[in-house]
């Protein structure tokens, strides 16, 4: 077979195969095979058929057509091997010559990762807000506590904000009471707005025994978005006592004796959050700058693919119905136009991220343990609400499992960048960003990154993927229980 590469672009290649006829043998065979066992020939055994008389009865192109069909997926491949690049995507194939008994001609056009020159890590600089814990913040989580253990009272007094109160309600439609919209005995505080329009403003100033009558748009049930006449009926009205802040509360509330100890522990607490958030703004910002200091050509086929996949996702979610994207669309203050353009921009960044940080996890060499593949698949499935072991079953019916690994990869990569870069806050204090994550510290030397160009490798991949396949249930039960400790 031979085999040359045409650079149409940066992220776009031209392969031009031929296949002498000499190497096709194996493909022949499997197509006379796959022919003889589905041509009945009168005097011979189904799958007994000679080939000279397959190629009569069903004539050669059908044959041809068969060893093609077979082929052209090996070869590309091989080609693909041989010239060492890396598609994204699947080719557009054109078969250009069939020579019988001679040579098999295609060419493939197929997007291909770019080469990425990257930035000196260590020379990156970003800046992030300063963090400080202030009273106020103390005094914020002490409110929550307070309104935890809050109790409440029936008081004799018309119902105020905060108040919780019992009600009945009643909804009718041209004078129509309507059974999806009725409740007895209801339970609301004054002022969550967690029911309809009108309801505070209805029910503020009343007093146990009062009712009020109010129109509203309906937001459930058959009748949702119509007109209704709603009457609420106070049952009664309790009002939340907050505990004060003192020994007791603190005891109460915490494994602490004095509130002093309890304010102490929050403001810890508080502190380690806001490291948290330091620590992911300069996250973003060092992979800001590294987008804007690194040339990466966008592949035109990979950014499409990325803008339809988020279009879909909006007309599904909207039920793939027009009437209802328009209505969103409005919603949103766009034009479909408009819309179009904010996805194509994002998609582009997302294409962009990806190969930047794809590059980067080649460049230090960043790599995947099975513990950290299966830890993420467990947090994952966490976030979707399903076990770690139904979870990874849709991941292997989607062939989601080197996108998983993909994204652990890239992850990390950025987390080395972060580590290297020069992070300071608004102070020009220089922070330490892997104690901010809880990073074991990387040193630039390390690694070398300079002229560095991205070269896929995915023998790694395969290896944590394929330990991940073979593991038994109970062996993601034990991870289960790892991650939790």
């Amino acid at each position: 077979m031979k085999s040359t590469v045409e650079h149409l672009n940066p992220t776009r290649v031209k392969l031009t195969v031929e296949v002498p006829f000499d190497e096709l043998g194996p493909n022949f065979d499997k197509a006379y095979k796959t022919l003889a066992g589905q041509v009945k020939v009168p005097g011979f055994r189904p799958g007994k058929v000679p080939a000279r008389i397959l190629d009569a009865r069903v004539g050669r192109g059908a044959i041809l057509s068969e060893v093609v069909n077979d082929a052209v997926p090996v070869k590309y491949g091989q080609a693909v091997s041989e010239n060492a690049i890396t598609p994204l995507g699947q080719p557009d194939i054109e078969v250009t010559k069939i020579e019988d008994g001679e040579v098999l001609s295609f060419t493939a056009e197929v997007d291909i990762r770019p080469e990425i020159t990257l930035p000196e890590f260590g020379e990156i600089a970003v800046t992030v807000d300063n963090v400080e814990v202030t009273e106020a913040d103390i005094d914020e989580q002490v409110d929550a506590l307070r309104d935890r253990f809050a109790v409440t009272t029936v008081v004799e007094r018309a119902a105020a904000d905060g108040d919780l109160v019992t009600i009945d309600l009643r909804a009718t439609i041209d004078g129509e009471e309507l059974a999806d919209a009725t409740a007895d005995g209801l339970s609301y505080r004054v002022g969550s707005g967690d029911l309809v329009d009108g309801i505070d403003e209805a029910i503020t100033g009343l007093s146990a025994g009062e009712s009020a009558t109010f129109t509203t748009q309906l937001v459930a049930g058959d009748h949702a978005d119509e007109d209704a006449e709603v009457t609420a009926s106070v049952l009664t009205v309790s009002e939340r006592v907050l505990p004060e802040v003192d020994e007791d509360f603190a005891q109460e509330a915490s494994s602490f004796d004095t509130v002093e100890e309890l304010r102490a522990d929050l403001a810890e607490k508080i502190q380690r959050v806001k490291n948290q958030q330091q620590g992911a703004q300069a996250r973003d910002k060092v992979l800001d700058a590294l987008l804007e200091a690194t040339d990466i050509p966008v592949p035109e086929g990979v950014a499409q693919a990325e803008f339809e996949g988020r279009e879909h996702d909006i007309v599904h979610n909207l039920g793939h119905d027009e009437e209802a994207l328009a209505a969103w669309l409005v919603e949103q203050g766009q034009t479909k136009e408009e819309l179009d353009q904010e996805l194509k921009a994002a998609s582009a960044i997302a294409v962009r991220t990806q190969l930047l940080l794809d590059a980067m996890a080649e460049v230090t060499g960043v790599g995947v343990s099975q513990e950290e593949f299966t830890e993420r698949v467990i947090f994952n499935a966490q976030r979707f609400g399903v076990s770690p072991d139904e979870y990874f079953k849709r991941l292997q019916e989607a062939n989601q499992l080197g996108a998983v690994f993909a994204d652990v990869r890239r992850g990390k990569a950025l987390a080395h960048a972060v580590q290297l870069a020069k992070v300071t806050d608004e102070d020009g204090n220089v922070l330490d960003v892997a104690a901010l994550f809880g990073f074991e510290a990387v040193d630039e030397e390390d690694f070398d990154d300079e002229d560095s160009t991205f070269v896929a490798d995915d023998e790694t991949e395969d290896d944590v993927i394929d330990a991940a396949e073979d593991s038994e249930s109970d062996d993601a039960d034990d991870s289960t229980e790892e991650t939790k400790a």
